[in-house]
């Protein structure tokens, strides 16, 4: 997963109870997957569609970094689905834990907000990174793409 994001959790963050307040993590996630998914798709017409279900595993701390990474899961013609993951970071020893995982999709807009379709290019560009980290496949996976395969050992 590429890391998409880092934020200090400060006491402006906090809820009731003293955790990292969830709405202001749903909100870090979104825009660091909006980003994401802009970047991704070489577009800045991208919109959130759909938020999966989010379960929080762990409270964050005031004073606790915050990492948020991000992959793609699927493209489709209109749109693409990232995975999502919250970390908190422990700048002591670097050890991370799991606050919140979920599967955020975006849609690919137009000027006047309808969907259109995410290029062959970045279409193509999943399917090699695919290839590339499941080296297993083989030339008809790749059927319909412009990538040429070689397996390199």
């Amino acid at each position: 997963m590429k890391l998409l994001n880092t934020h200090p959790v400060k006491k402006s963050d906090l809820g009731f109870h003293g955790n990292l307040f969830g709405g202001k993590l749903l909100a870090w996630l979104d825009a660091s997957a909006a980003g994401f998914a802009c970047e991704f798709c070489d577009t800045p017409r991208m919109v959130t569609i759909s938020i999966d279900k989010c379960i929080f595993k762990r409270p964050a701390k005031e004073g606790q970094l915050i990492k948020i990474y991000g992959a793609v899961e699927k493209i489709g013609d209109t749109s693409i689905k990232l995975k999502l993951e919250a970390r908190s970071h422990n700048v002591y020893n670097g050890k991370q834990n799991i606050i919140l995982e979920t599967f955020i999709t975006f849609v690919r807009i137009d000027e006047q907000g309808d969907a259109i379709p995410i290029s062959d290019r970045v279409r193509n560009k999943v399917m090699y990174e695919k290839a590339v980290e499941e080296p297993h496949m083989d030339n008809k996976d790749l059927e319909g793409t412009d990538l040429q395969w070689t397996n390199k050992g």
